[in-house]
C-alpha cells in the first residue's frame, strides 16, 4: 500500500483504538495504542526518526515533566493527604462538605496535575463517607468534576491545557483573567446540580462496611512548606517572559536534589504513562497532518456550512469528540486543524476539553481514575450515575463559556 494510505488506515485505527480503550484481541491501553499507532507509522508510513522528533511537542512534555515532579514531592511530603484528610472532617453538613470539596479540588487541580489530586483524595473521602454511612457516588462524581472543570482555570492544570498555551503561545495572565468567569460559573451550576439532583440520595441504602484508605505517605511540615514556596515561585514566574517549561524543570531540579526523597521516589510518581500518550500522539497526529487529509477535511466541513473556527462549532465538535475519545486525542487533533491565530479560539478549545470531560466518564482520565479507584474500595460509579450528573453540568458550563465568549467579542 501507499505510505500516505497506511497512514491513514493507522490513524483510523488508532483513533478507533482511543475511543474504545483497548484493542481486540490485545491486552493494550490508551497509552500502549497511542505507542504502537506511532511504532506503525515510522515502519508502514516510512516516517523517519528525524521527521518523529519534529513531530514532538518537546516544551511541552518538559513543562508536564516538569508539574510531575513538583506533584510527586508534594505527594512524599504528606501534602495531598493532610488535605483530603481535613476535607473529610467536615463531613457534619454534606451541603457544606460537597462545596469544601468541589472548591479545595477544583482549585488544587488548577495549579497541580489533576489526575493526582484525584488519585490521592479518591480513597480517602470514600473511606470517611461509608464511616458515616453517606452515599459516595454523587461525593466522587463532584470531585472528578470539580477537577475537569478547576483544571481548565489555568494553562497548567492539565496536559492538554499546557499544549494548547505552548502550540498557541498564550500568556498565562491573560488567559487566567479570559477564563475566570466562565470557570466559576460552571463549578456554580456544578455545585447547585449535583446538591439539587442528590440531596435526597444521600443515605447508603443499606449499612455499609467501613474500609480504610492508609495514608500513603506521613505528612512533613518542612518539605511540603518547600514544594509550596517552590509551587508558588513557579507560578509567580510564570507571569514573566521566561520560557515556562524551563521554569518547570528549575523547579524539578530543586526537588531532584532532595537531600529528603530519593530520585528514584520521586520519578516513580511521575505519570509516565501519559508522557508516552503524548509522545505517541504527537506522532500519530504529526504524520496524519502531514497527509493533508485533516486540512481536506476541515475544508469540507467549512463547505458544508460546518466551520471549525466559529465558536458553536468548536465547542460542540471538542464537546463530541472528547466524549468519544478522551480529551487528551481531540486536542491534538484539534490543534493540527483549527486556526490558532486568534487567543479567543485557543481560550474555547481549552475550557471546551475541560468542561467536555465531566459529559461522560470515558471523557477524562481523571473520571476514569475516580471510578476505578472508587471500585477498589467496593463502590460502582455506573455510566447512568456519571451522565446524570454530567449531563446537564456539561451543559450549563458550555452555555456559560458560548455566552461569556458572545459578551466579550
Amino acid at each position: 500500500m501507499n505510505p500516505v494510505n497506511n497512514i491513514l488506515l493507522i490513524f483510523a485505527i488508532t483513533y478507533a483504538g482511543l475511543a474504545m480503550g483497548r484493542i481486540p484481541g490485545l491486552k493494550l491501553n490508551r497509552t500502549g495504542i497511542a505507542l504502537l499507532g506511532a511504532i506503525a507509522v515510522m515502519i508502514f508510513g516510512k516516517v523517519t526518526t528525524a521527521q518523529v522528533i519534529g513531530y514532538v511537542n518537546w516544551p511541552t512534555v518538559c513543562l508536564l515533566f516538569g508539574f510531575f515532579v513538583i506533584s510527586a514531592q508534594l505527594r512524599l511530603s504528606g501534602f495531598y493527604n493532610v488535605v483530603a484528610g481535613g476535607i473529610s472532617a467536615r463531613l457534619g453538613h454534606p451541603a457544606r462538605f460537597l462545596l469544601i470539596l468541589m472548591a479545595v479540588t477544583g482549585g488544587l487541580s488548577a495549579v497541580l496535575n489533576h489526575d493526582i489530586v484525584c488519585f490521592v483524595f479518591t480513597p480517602i473521602v470514600t473511606t470517611a463517607l461509608l464511616r458515616k454511612q453517606l452515599n459516595p457516588v454523587p461525593f466522587l462524581v463532584a470531585l472528578a468534576i470539580a477537577s475537569n472543570i478547576g483544571a481548565g482555570a489555568t494553562l497548567i492544570g492539565s496536559a492538554q491545557d499546557m499544549l494548547i498555551g505552548q502550540t498557541a503561545h498564550l500568556d498565562f495572565g491573560r488567559y487566567m483573567l479570559w477564563c475566570s468567569v466562565p470557570v466559576v460559573f460552571a463549578m456554580g451550576c456544578a455545585y447547585g446540580l449535583i446538591w439539587w439532583l442528590s440531596k435526597n440520595n444521600l443515605q447508603l441504602s443499606q449499612p455499609a462496611a467501613s474500609r480504610t484508605a492508609e495514608a500513603d505517605y506521613p505528612f512533613n511540615r518542612t518539605h511540603t512548606i518547600k514544594g509550596l514556596i517552590v509551587l508558588a515561585a513557579v507560578i509567580g514566574l510564570f507571569f514573566s517572559s521566561w520560557p515556562t517549561e524551563i521554569i518547570a524543570l528549575a523547579a524539578a531540579g530543586i526537588h531532584l536534589a532532595s537531600p529528603k526523597f530519593r530520585t528514584e521516589d520521586l520519578l516513580a510518581l511521575v505519570e509516565w504513562p501519559i508522557l508516552v500518550l503524548f509522545i505517541g500522539l504527537f506522532v500519530v497526529t504529526g504524520a496524519f497532518v502531514d497527509t493533508g487529509a485533516g486540512a481536506r477535511a476541515v475544508q469540507w466541513l467549512a463547505q458544508g456550512g460546518f466551520d471549525l473556527n466559529r465558536p458553536v462549532n468548536l465547542t460542540v465538535a471538542t464537546t463530541v469528540l472528547t466524549s468519544l475519545i478522551n480529551n487528551s486525542p481531540t486536542v491534538m487533533l484539534l490543534l493540527k486543524v483549527v486556526n490558532l491565530s486568534s487567543p479567543t479560539t485557543a481560550y474555547i478549545l481549552a475550557l471546551a476539553n475541560s468542561f467536555g470531560g465531566s459529559l461522560l466518564i470515558i471523557g477524562s482520565v481523571a473520571n476514569l481514575i475516580v471510578v476505578q479507584q472508587a471500585r477498589d474500595l467496593g463502590i460502582k460509579i455506573s455510566f447512568w450515575d456519571f451522565t446524570r450528573l454530567g449531563l446537564p453540568i456539561t451543559l450549563a458550563a458550555l452555555a456559560g463559556l458560548l455566552a461569556w465568549v458572545k459578551l466579550m467579542s
